[in-house]
């Protein structure tokens, strides 16, 4: 292993069985060949038995900061248990250089019925301190956590959002040079995320390696300086977060498209959305935009009977699900009188993308004039993609300019 390496894994691979049953009877096996000299692993799966991680290899060197993104049960929590050595491989080897601390799953490591005082020094030695300087760090444990009212409570007593607390707290102060980060952070309210990242920060001075698993891709983009995408127990792409990302998204709207979870309609049918375009500035018809460019969302609607007055609105979700922005002609003051069975018309939504680069999706709908029935609704009727060189994180692209000057 490289000197600057301190996490290198090499083919590593760990296989799972569906059924509790088969896997008891599976482990009862491997214990009577391990008790007779015989090899218990195999590199062929048994009844019922799935690869979780299969043939996976990358390094991490020391200041990196590592994404790992990927759907649930793409084996991304797996990876940070063996890196950790909760579980063992079946097949390949994990090299660790430093000390490793980790919160991956609320309340890993944590007795019930021990105080979160007594846990503290449990967790602790988990992680490698000693007595001494868990005696030393003991006030700054706690005063992170923000729990110093219920430290002498039995942590059976705790919330989701405490365990967590007093986990990342023990974790980011036990001098580790490896931390292992699992989604757990979201179950923190706002300031104690703002904490976390604080400290998170602290790591990434100090130039030790952190692995971060999420499903906040704002968080990957903008704080990890590479990423690795796992797809059904395998990298998919490994690489700068932002391409990764995008590829990762794209993917997720073809699945998406695969199986038929895009473009659900509903409502009476007395209208009817029959076309949905994007057009640039020059009226030419896209699927690619640059952040900031101005576009017209063309919907051909069609009414089937009479309807007085309809609403029209637009919703746009980037390729997470979070809403971005939506609007309707109720809200601008717009009125239309009635619109005749057999009518055509064209409903244009004019603007400027001021978006970071991400899948976006456009849902339409065309309602009665009491806002809430609906002629027709249609779910991801389009999608486009923005563009931009620029980092940036969030939803929104404000086109910043900075400026620095020295004060007189």
């Amino acid at each position: 292993m490289m000197s600057d390496t301190v996490i290198k894994v090499e083919h590593l691979s760990k296989k799972y069985c569906r059924s509790l049953k088969h896997s008891m009877f599976y482990g009862i096996q491997d214990i009577a060949r391990n008790a007779v000299g015989l090899r218990s692993k195999s590199e062929r799966l048994r009844y019922d038995e799935f690869w979780a991680l299969d043939d996976v290899s990358f390094e991490v060197k020391k200041g990196q900061i590592l994404g790992v993104i990927g759907a649930n049960g793409s084996g991304k929590t797996t990876l940070l248990k063996l890196i950790n050595g909760i579980i063992m491989p079946d097949k390949g080897k994990i090299q660790i250089k430093g000390r490793v601390g980790a919160l991956i799953e609320v309340g890993a490591g944590f007795h019930p019925l021990l105080t979160g005082r007594e846990n503290i020094y449990v967790n602790g030695a988990i992680l490698g301190m000693t007595r001494k300087e868990i005696d030393k760090k003991f006030d700054e444990i706690v005063d992170f956590s923000g729990i110093e009212d219920f430290i002498d409570v039995p942590v059976k007593h705790y919330s989701s959002g405490m365990y967590v607390r007093l986990g990342f707290a023990v974790a980011v102060h036990s001098e580790t040079d490896i931390l292992l980060v699992d989604e757990v952070l979201t179950v923190g309210d706002e300031e104690f995320r703002r904490k976390c990242m604080s400290k998170l920060n602290e790591f990434r001075s100090a130039e030790k390696a952190i692995v971060s698993v999420s499903h906040s891709m704002e968080l990957i983009q903008g704080y990890c300086n590479d990423a690795v995408w796992m797809d059904k127990g395998m990298i998919r792409d490994i690489g700068v977060p932002s391409e990764v990302i995008d590829r990762y998204l794209r993917h997720v709207v073809d699945v998406r498209q695969a199986t038929g979870e895009m473009g659900r309609r509903w409502g009476s049918g007395d209208a009817e959305i029959i076309d949905v375009r994007l057009h640039n500035a020059n009226a030419e018809e896209v699927t690619k935009v640059k952040a900031g460019d101005e576009v017209s969302i063309i919907a051909k609607i069609k009414f089937k009977k009479p309807v007085q007055n309809p609403i029209f609105g637009l919703l746009l979700k980037n390729g997470e699900g979070t809403w971005v922005y939506g609007t309707n002609t109720m809200w601008r003051h717009m009125s239309f009188g009635t619109f005749h069975a057999g009518e055509e018309i064209a409903v244009i939504f004019r603007q400027k993308l001021h978006l970071v680069s991400n899948v976006y999706f456009i849902d339409l709908a065309v309602s009665y004039s009491d806002a809430i029935t609906y002629c027709e609704s249609w779910e991801n009727a389009s999608k486009f993609s923005v563009e931009t060189s620029e980092r940036s994180v969030g939803i929104t692209n404000l086109d910043s300019e900075i400026f620095v000057r020295k004060e007189a």
